[in-house]
């Protein structure tokens, strides 16, 4: 048998199976073409694809030996989480360390519904809570909802000081306890009115930050009809070989909050800074977007990914799931990237309408399916460095060092690589520099440098 005839058998079989998978209103369009192996078989071509070595890393969550079970609990935990779904989950796991810390009961923590996505999912809406519950029996306490006798009684609420340690919590928050008791409050409940950043990341005990680990990467699971719905995206992108997942952080609400406004015309800046002056908490009002973006402190733009994603080598067939919510001007934004890279795929394309409908209007359950798409994806690649990029990088670190390209962190001091890469794209827009192997050279070389392209 010739080799093209091998090549077509098993490109044959492979849109077989994406005819499987694919949701009624992707079968309309043609299937597009793409590489069969997800390289191109050349040496550069498949570094591109390859992990980074672990260097015998491996996760350590396990106790210590000396790990006792909890202890008769002092009172309860509650937990008012805040943020976006990444942000929320950071949250719960150190709120969870918190009540091992205090040897509080935890109350399943409340999601916030009052942030800019308005979104009213419960706990169990996102994450699987039995799982939680049960996987965190032998380090904390969990219940559902407070005992009928204390659900109105009066509560101490708490916001507890950021980016605390040890001393914090077990001295001036677990006094809370005996302060209750000789009658300041009538209640044994603390109520923290925010989740985020509420732990210090470093000096405490080993114990503890396993804890938070396996609280994040073992307990903290998504719920069955969310991993079942990541499981079918998955596959769907599997079906058009390796692929990218990209998280392209130019929604709405990012380019508000920001201030950055390249690529974008005088009105839809205009829209965005209206947007920015009315949400009350974003406390930031009058921002400079040219002194922004000439410090790094811009997510790169739908046109800047494409140029980043040549300059480092991908072939235009590659497979790009775009992990973001909805993009801020659509397609006219997304033209440029799709012109370099016409196998942009996303949670709308890759599953119907019906599929989609139970988690449409729910910003964290729409955002833990680009979660799962994320941690699963051959290459992951944040134009941001958020919540989101952070959490991915760690977890598919914690899975076994898959490969994380992030254009926005790797330097000597915060954000400078960004500035470097504003520098080039500047020039490319003046005409300055060309589009081409030079460009190239340069990308890559500020990547090896970082150790990024392994």
């Amino acid at each position: 048998m010739y080799q093209h005839d091998i090549k077509y058998q098993k490109l044959s079989a492979e849109q077989s199976w994406t005819l499987e998978l694919a949701p009624p209103h992707l079968l309309k369009a043609p299937l597009p073409s793409r590489k069969l192996d997800g390289s191109s078989g050349t040496v550069e071509t498949d570094k591109l694809w390859k992990p980074p070595p672990n260097r015998d890393f491996v996760p350590c969550v396990e106790p210590s030996p000396n790990y006792t079970s909890p202890t008769e609990s002092r009172g309860y935990l509650l937990v008012h989480t805040n943020g976006g779904l990444n942000q929320m989950r950071a949250g719960i796991c150190d709120m969870v360390a918190v009540a091992r810390i205090i040897n509080a009961t935890l109350v399943i923590p409340e999601l916030d519904k009052r942030s800019f996505w308005k979104d009213s999912s419960n706990f169990s809406d996102v994450f699987d809570e039995d799982h939680f519950i049960n996987a965190l029996a032998n380090d904390v306490k969990i219940i559902t909802k407070l005992p009928k006798e204390l659900a109105t009684g009066t509560r101490a609420v708490k916001h507890f000081r950021s980016w605390s340690g040890m001393d914090y919590y077990q001295e001036e928050i677990a006094s809370l306890w005996k302060n209750m008791r000789c009658g300041f409050w009538n209640t044994l409940v603390i109520r923290a009115a925010k989740s985020d950043s509420r732990l210090a990341n470093n000096n405490l005990p080993l114990d503890i930050q396993k804890l938070r680990c396996r609280a994040c990467y073992e307990a903290l699971r998504f719920a069955p009809q969310i991993e079942a719905m990541g499981k079918l995206l998955v596959d769907r992108m599997r079906s058009f070989g390796s692929y990218i997942a990209l998280h392209l952080r130019f929604e709405e609400d990012m380019l508000a909050f920001s201030g950055c406004t390249q690529d974008l015309s005088p009105a839809e800046a205009d829209e965005l800074r209206i947007i920015r002056e009315n949400t009350s908490y974003w406390k930031e009002k009058e921002i400079d977007p040219t002194e922004r973006r000439s410090k790094g402190f811009c997510p790169l733009t739908p046109k800047e990914v494409g140029i980043f994603l040549s300059a480092l080598g991908y072939p235009s067939n590659t497979p790009i799931y775009i992990a973001a919510g909805k993009i801020y001007g659509g397609d006219s934004h997304m033209a440029a990237l799709r012109s370099r890279y016409p196998i942009l795929m996303s949670k709308e394309t890759l599953a119907s309408v019906e599929e989609l409908e139970p988690f449409t209007n729910h910003a964290s359950q729409m955002a833990a399916l680009d979660y799962i798409v994320s941690v699963e994806s051959d290459v992951f690649i944040p134009s941001y460095s958020g919540n989101m990029a952070r959490a991915v990088e760690g977890h598919r670190r914690f899975l076994g060092h898959r490969k994380t390209i992030s254009p926005d962190r790797q330097a000597d001091f915060i954000f400078g690589y960004m500035k470097a890469l504003v520098r080039l794209f500047d020039k490319l827009e003046h005409g300055t520099l060309k589009d081409g192997k030079n460009l190239s050279n340069r990308v890559i070389e500020m990547h090896r440098k970082r150790s990024v392209i392994q």
